[in-house]
């Protein structure tokens, strides 16, 4: 059936108004004054509008974790904060490490239709750290996986993170670090520093960070293959990138938005929905990560997206799972972090959570967004708009956010995906509408 959908006077990132006409999943003309032709009209006026958003790290936990997420549940989270496309990580019960689970997550997203989910293959074998998994077989499925990563895991041996690496290089893939060195972090609960020595929590080393991202940028080096760093958290895993960069080494990396926004005087609450791989840092490493955001060092931000149940957080700190909520609050976050601190403008929005990340990714219809003939993936957003976050702006089945009651600047207002609304006026459309709208 033919969707006609006409969106109006939308700001688009480079500041300038336009209508959108969408029609069977394109946008297929731009311009000022269009007429709707009998479809859906959506009044953009003051609205800024951004390609979909694309988070490259998320935790949809199905199969084997329903009771903390699902495809379902985790892709309305997703649309809900203007995501477009999730790139579900391994970490799944069985693990994604083989071509028929990495297909079923796939086809779950499809069925669904609130966004299009992308599986992230493991890998090593369940995560083991010991042996590659099937990741030619995972490539060449029809879920067509383009990044591996063993993420909650660190690939620590560097032997198999040397062969991966040759592995993906021979279908233009990517392997995401969990950069952790598993020896230096054994117990460890918070950043390591003075405050975690006050407070009696186990120290979670920079180094331990830093030392797995210098070793893993010279094995891609001498590989010549392309290397993804997950969740960037201190000043010195900045200066490494930066200085691989310098060197022509083909690394990206990312920084979750808690770690743009909370640092590790937080913990001092024993509040853990604080607590969270990598840990919260310094002021100082915040402070690093908002300007290398800003200037290309670090590419993209990803949500990291790790919902619990309530009785995994609802208890002491030292028993708590590690991991926050984050795709209902991401693009709230980057505008208080980045955009009201002048370090992006909306167009850095774009570049960040959604143009770039797709590209790493492999995500093909993102090279030119908003414009004629690009897939119609859309999310407006009411900048001006600032609330306090609460339960009700979360979807998922899980609650443990670390933004709870705070205040936050901007609210989505619309999503389209492949042409088809899931978020209008505000509000989350239920299964049925989305799917047949």
């Amino acid at each position: 059936m033919t969707q006609h959908l006409l969106i109006t006077a939308a700001t688009l990132p480079d500041g300038t108004r336009a209508d959108l006409r969408v029609q069977d999943g394109a946008i297929v003309e731009t311009g000022s004054g269009l007429s709707a032709d009998g479809g859906r009209v959506i009044d953009a006026d003051g609205l800024q509008a951004l390609p979909g958003l694309v988070d490259l790290h998320t935790h949809l936990r199905e199969p084997g974790f329903e009771q903390s997420e699902t495809v379902l549940t985790g892709t309305r989270a997703a649309a809900a904060g203007g995501f477009t496309v999730v790139h579900a990580m391994a970490n799944t019960l069985p693990v994604q490490d083989t071509a028929g689970v990495v297909e079923q997550v796939a086809s779950l997203g499809a069925q669904h239709g609130y966004a299009t989910v992308r599986p992230v293959g493991a890998v090593t074998v369940g995560l083991g750290g010991e042996r590659l998994s099937e990741i030619g077989a995972m490539a060449a499925s029809r879920a067509a996986v383009r990044v591996f990563s063993d993420d909650g895991k660190c690939v620590s041996d560097a032997l198999l993170m040397r062969r991966a690496l040759e592995y993906v290089k021979t279908f233009d893939g990517v392997v995401a670090q969990h950069a952790q060195e598993p020896r230096l972090t054994e117990g460890a609960q918070m950043n390591e520093g003075a405050l975690s020595s006050e407070l009696g929590l186990a120290g979670w080393p920079a180094v331990a960070e830093e030392s797995i991202i210098a070793r893993d940028v010279l094995l891609a080096q001498h590989v010549g293959a392309r290397l993804h760093i997950c969740h960037v958290s201190t000043a010195g895993s900045v200066d490494i990138v930066r200085w691989a960069k310098a060197r022509g080494i083909d690394v990206t990396a990312e920084v979750t938005p808690h770690h743009l926004l909370l640092t590790e005087q937080l913990a001092a609450t024993y509040d853990p929905h604080y607590k969270v791989n990598p840990p919260l840092r310094r002021e100082e490493d915040v402070l690093a990560l908002r300007a290398a955001l800003a200037d290309g060092t670090i590419d993209i931000v990803a949500t990291d997206h790790a919902p619990h149940p309530v009785e995994a957080k609802e208890c002491a700190w030292p028993e708590a799972a590690v991991g926050m909520v984050g795709l209902e609050s991401a693009l709230a976050v980057v505008q208080e972090a980045m955009v009201e601190t002048g370090l992006l403008d909306w167009s850095g929005v774009a570049r960040v959570l959604s143009t770039t990340p797709a590209r790493i990714g492999r995500v093909t219809g993102y090279d030119a967004p908003l414009a004629v003939g690009s897939p119609a993936n859309i999310t407006l957003v009411d900048a001006a708009a600032r609330s306090d976050f609460d339960v009700a702006r979360l979807h998922g089945m899980s609650v443990n956010s670390p933004f709870l009651g705070r205040s936050l600047p901007g609210r989505v207002m619309a999503v389209v995906h492949d042409g088809r609304p899931t978020v209008l006026d505000g509000a989350l459309l239920e299964p049925a509408e989305v799917t047949t709208a």
